[in-house]
């Protein structure tokens, strides 16, 4: 083709699409369209970007639940493990078990019988001490009586609890015999004292408890959720009064005075006196006033003759009733007269 008809051509191509391009720069719908590409670019980068990264989430997510599985098989093989060994230690204590008893039968029927024989003893200790301060004859324990107790409970475990609260009020210049005296009993005693009845403030309801220190601290255990504690003030009055000791020392002569007067009163009636080595009370037998028990009796010495005491049958388990009541001689004097006025009519 002759080249200058190419060279027209060509430029008649080049001016129209220069003419194309111009009207499309200016024109509306184009620009339009430019801006609305360029949005979805945007959305498409940002969602190309979000979408990396949950690959990478997803990859960590993987990794976290393969270690989790390995665990788990690790555990359920570890509770197998145990499970088999448990089995086994079970299996031996029984063959053990099972060996002993073949093996030493007899001598567990000699220790068995020792334990029934030594239950038989402690039931009858242990009544005799719940009833030893309460008992009908107020007799105060003898060395050689706390001697013997010594040396039965020598070969025992037997824990020995020593209700004290009238270690003051002892008479005819006798002495108290602490279980803290003998060394076979303090190691396995509590020795219980009260400050009310030392100090003529039983209302306080305060008292105290040694021991040796590991018996204490079994003790604290149940005092902590018994008891627990004493309000402050009162014990601030008791460490102070206690600097006295006058007013526990004085105690055996001031109510042996009591005593004497209120024996005197009623030894020419129809109660009759029982022992009193000790204590602030006295023990009397009433069969010759009535045939009525101890509790029917002290509620119609109460109601009728207008004179307070107590059924030594409340301190029984099983209500033994011996017609014996008990009176507190730990009264003002002119009580104790005007009380025993009315019991000398009976």
């Amino acid at each position: 083709m002759n080249p200058q008809i190419l060279t027209i051509l060509a430029l008649l191509i080049g001016a129209l699409v220069g003419a194309a391009l111009g009207w499309l720069a200016g024109s509306r719908p184009a620009a339009d369209l430019r801006a609305r590409f360029d949005a979805r670019d945007a959305e498409a980068r940002e969602l190309d970007g979000r979408f990396r990264q949950a690959i990478v989430e997803l990859a960590g997510a993987s990794e976290r639940a393969a270690r989790a599985d390995g665990l788990a098989d690790e555990l359920v093989h570890a509770r197998a493990e145990y499970g088999q060994k448990l089995e086994a230690v079970q299996r031996e204590q029984a063959a053990l078990v099972a060996q002993m008893q073949a093996g030493h039968a007899e001598q567990i029927d000699v220790v068995r019988r020792e334990r029934e024989a030594l239950r038989a003893e402690l039931a009858t200790l242990r009544a005799n001490a719940e009833n030893f301060d309460e008992q009908k004859r107020l007799l105060i324990a003898a060395r050689e009586e706390m001697l013997t107790l010594q040396e039965i409970l020598a070969p025992t475990n037997v824990v020995l609890i020593s209700d004290e609260v009238y270690e003051h009020m002892v008479y005819d210049g006798q002495q108290h015999q602490s279980a803290a005296r003998f060394p076979g009993l303090v190691e396995r005693a509590f020795v219980v004292s009260s400050f009310g009845k030392t100090y003529h403030v039983t209302g306080w309801k305060v008292g105290y408890v040694a021991a040796p220190a590991a018996l204490t601290q079994e003790f604290r255990k149940v005092h902590q959720f018994n008891v627990f504690t004493v309000n402050t003030p009162v014990q601030y009055g008791l460490a102070a009064y206690m600097a006295h000791q006058d007013a526990y020392l004085n105690l055996p002569d001031f109510y042996q005075e009591k005593r004497d007067l209120f024996r005197a009163g009623l030894k020419g009636s129809k109660f009759r006196l029982l022992p009193c080595e000790g204590t602030y009370f006295q023990c009397v037998d009433t069969s010759q006033i009535n045939d009525l028990k101890e509790a029917d009796f002290c509620k119609w010495l109460t109601s009728e003759i207008g004179v307070a005491a107590i059924p030594l049958s409340a301190f029984y388990g099983a209500g033994f009733d011996q017609q014996v009541v008990r009176f507190c001689f730990a009264k003002k004097t002119d009580t104790l007269r005007l009380a025993l006025e009315k019991l000398q009519r009976l």
